[in-house]
């Protein structure tokens, strides 16, 4: 898997995520757990969403 997820993407995914699993929490939803997946795409640099439309956040060298 090549990177597709840069900087500031991977900054604003952490922020979304870490909001809707504190939301989740907060409202007792299990549809905080959405948030997990922001995280994990953060984690591995790659996001799967973003193959169909060829974009890429990383920088090239």
């Amino acid at each position: 898997m090549k990177q597709n997820v840069g900087g500031i993407d991977r900054v604003l995914r952490i922020v979304v995520g870490l909001a809707l699993i504190g939301w989740g929490f907060y409202t007792g939803s299990l549809w905080g757990a959405v948030g997990v997946i922001p995280l994990f795409t953060t984690a591995i640099g790659w996001c799967p969403a973003y193959l169909p439309f060829g974009l890429s956040t990383c920088k090239t060298k």
